[in-house]
């Protein structure tokens, strides 16, 4: 590889100075400007020459491949993004059932988990507490959580409340 830039390095030399010795050489006039202009030409296609010579036929490219990667890293990418977006609800909502929870004087702690929503949402689904059973926490997670009682565990004794 280095030998094939040196080679085209000299070549590019020697033509630049075949064309400066030959425009030295030409008297002003048309002639000159002829000259010149066929000189820039030469040096443009040595240049060049490297990009002429490249095979097309031997370039592969898999375009199909290439599509297929980026699907599938857009894809994972989304399932962290949604993963991430469900881990940040749980948190969210377990957040909110703990301070219902403190304003109404039940100890206890919840995990929240969350399925997928048909906007493909992730939104809590269902809740593991433990600590002191309460009806009035309960009636909170159905109403405003959305979080059934069939779908909330109590691990822990009966409350009053």
């Amino acid at each position: 590889m280095i030998a094939a830039v040196r080679a085209w390095l000299i070549t590019v030399v020697a033509a630049a100075l075949l064309i400066s010795l030959a425009e030295s050489l030409i008297p002003e006039g048309s002639l000159k400007k002829i000259a010149s202009l066929t000189g820039g030409l030469v040096l443009l296609l040595t240049l060049l020459q490297p990009v002429l010579k490249v095979d097309l036929q031997r370039l592969d490219i898999h375009y199909d491949e290439y599509a297929q990667e980026i699907t599938q890293r857009q894809d994972e990418l989304e399932s962290s993004g949604s993963n991430e977006l469900a881990g940040l609800i749980a948190d969210k909502t377990e957040a909110y059932i703990l301070d219902k929870a403190k304003t109404l004087g039940v100890d206890c702690t919840a995990i929240v988990s969350t399925e997928t929503g048909d906007d493909g949402v992730p939104v809590p689904y269902s809740v593991t507490l433990r600590g002191t059973r309460s009806e009035a926490l309960a009636e909170y997670m159905e109403q405003e959580l959305g979080i059934p009682r069939e779908r909330q565990v109590w691990n822990g004794t009966e409350s009053k409340k």
